[in-house]
């Protein structure tokens, strides 16, 4: 087998996931992704892919991160590693599909639009 690669968007953020066998090492911007990703929640997010296909423990996962926040870049990589998942095996995908693991989350930041402080915030009324 060679190396499979992929791409997870979440928000600005973008996930680009190389998978390969190995013994379930997961390196997020050349660190574990345990010291990447610091929090328990986050954590389980990046694994979530890989414990619905029951992988866990057989693929290393090398993955360069780029643009968001620390949330987005969690949820970017776990798309990333679900769709390489589904390219190494298509059986997985109803099982990931069912999770919402195949999605790619649309939600983005709305604009800030003039005359207000931000996107939907209104200045204070003053009658008089």
């Amino acid at each position: 087998m060679d190396i499979i690669n992929s791409l997870g968007r979440r928000k600005k953020a973008v996930a680009r996931v190389y998978l390969k066998e190995g013994n379930g090492q997961i390196t997020v911007n050349k660190k574990d992704f345990k010291v990447y990703f610091p929090t328990g929640i986050l954590q389980f997010v990046v694994q979530q892919a890989l414990e619905v296909s029951d992988n866990a423990g057989k693929f290393d996962i090398v993955a360069n991160i780029d643009g968001g926040g620390i949330t987005g870049q969690a949820e970017a990589l776990r798309l990333g590693i679900a769709r390489a998942l589904v390219k190494l095996n298509p059986e997985s995908k109803p099982a990931l599909k069912a999770k919402g693991l195949m999605t790619r989350d649309p939600r983005m930041v709305e604009r800030k639009k003039p005359g207000q402080p931000k996107a939907r915030k209104k200045f204070q009324f003053s009658k008089r």
